[in-house]
């Protein structure tokens, strides 16, 4: 298993990929300021043992993917009020991710999207419907202002945060942040999460990265209206005891996608616990099967 970088959208765009390419195409797409190491080496392991191909890889401005210093850091409270522009919106983010799919030569794919990636997920599929197959949208939200709103100590915790000097400090952050947001109702991970963000740290350090994918968030319009467009098989997942998007981010995300299906998982927050992996795997896979018959399906004549 290596890095390969494809052209897509205009950026370049790093990824890894774990199965047969033969298999049913499954894409993982992580959320704010995370590489993709964050959906781990086991997770993608285990859910291409189930007959997936799957496809992770880092979103813009993180990672080995291309990074837009040129525009400074972002903005995101600017961005939230209209008094600045973003350096891209999360349109953007879901082109790059259905130029991913074609760029690996894929007639489509089944895509999982958590948090952030929860949102370009949605993005892409409302963009390019042509390209999904199905879509799992987990810990993620609508957009919409009332619904998905952190825990104020989380909040602060995000708008206090200044880049770390160095490695050390980098993972000091991660460990504070994971601390307010982990699964309560799971055990702590707190050695894995160390290792990731450390890992993290070593492949490519960009705090302003982060900052710009924020601000792409806050000035995003309200998902709901347009989320009724979409056709494809859809679970919701999301944790009763998360911090950060709460649960009423999974729930109007789930009412406004007719026909999805909505799984609470309880005391899970806004990580993916291992504990959780059997479970999320197969609720994953069962929407993969929704949206393989749904494809199978023959089209009536007009």
């Amino acid at each position: 298993m290596s890095v390969d970088i494809v052209s897509a959208n205009g950026i370049d765009l790093a990824y890894e990929t774990f199965g047969d390419p033969a298999d049913v195409p499954v894409l993982l797409i992580m959320g704010l300021s995370t590489q993709m190491l964050a959906w781990r080496t086991g997770f993608c392991q285990a859910l291409a043992e189930r007959g997936h191909f799957v496809i992770r890889f880092d979103n813009r401005d993180v990672g080995f993917s291309t990074h837009f210093g040129a525009a400074g850091p972002g903005k995101p409270i600017g961005s939230f009020l209209g008094l600045s522009r973003p350096a891209y919106r999360l349109t953007d983010m879901g082109r790059d991710a259905a130029g991913l799919i074609e760029a690996l030569g894929l007639p489509g794919a089944h895509v999982v999207g958590v948090s952030m990636g929860g949102m370009i997920a949605q993005n892409l599929v409302l963009l390019r419907p042509d390209l999904v197959r199905s879509l799992t949208s987990l810990s993620s939200t609508t957009g919409a202002l009332p619904v998905g709103k952190p825990h104020p100590e989380v909040l602060w915790l995000m708008m206090r945060a200044k880049p770390a000097a160095d490695r050390e400090g980098a993972i000091a952050a991660s460990t504070a942040m994971y601390s307010k947001i982990r699964s309560p109702g799971f055990p702590s991970e707190i050695e894995a999460v160390r290792d990731l963000s450390g890992q993290s740290y070593d492949r490519c350090y960009d705090p302003a990265g982060g900052t710009r994918q924020f601000a792409a968030i806050l000035a995003a319009p309200d998902r709901t209206a347009a989320l009724q467009r979409v056709a494809v098989p859809t679970t919701v997942i999301h944790g009763n005891a998360d911090p950060l998007i709460n649960l009423s981010g999974g729930r109007a995300t789930a009412a406004a996608i007719k026909g999805s299906r909505f799984v609470v998982i309880d005391g899970m927050g806004h990580d993916i616990p291992t504990p959780a992996w059997s479970r999320l795997i197969d609720e994953i896979s069962a929407t993969v099967v929704l949206g393989e018959r749904a494809a199978a399906r023959p089209v009536r004549p007009v």
